[in-house]
């Protein structure tokens, strides 16, 4: 897994909650990587269960229903 790889998917989502990641190539522009990688990127979130859409209209990826990601590690108090 690329160093960078989970800060991107953090960026992405949310790039695509406040509906701003431009077409795939100004969204690849932004976050550093390729086109080809920001299709995969897409795809990991999707089937992370991510209800991704892009509007043509406005140029931009976003969520069908509101939420996000949490890619972090959360402590628990079970043993």
């Amino acid at each position: 897994m690329p160093r960078n790889y989970l800060s991107r998917l953090e960026h992405l989502d949310y790039l695509i909650r406040v509906k701003a990641t431009g077409n795939p190539k100004s969204l690849a522009h932004k976050l550093g990587i390729s086109l080809r990688t920001v299709h995969e990127y897409i795809g990991t979130l999707k089937a992370l269960g991510a209800p991704i859409n892009y509007n043509r209209v406005k140029g931009t990826y976003y969520y069908d229903e509101n939420g996000s990601f949490c890619f972090k590690f959360m402590k628990s108090n079970v043993d």
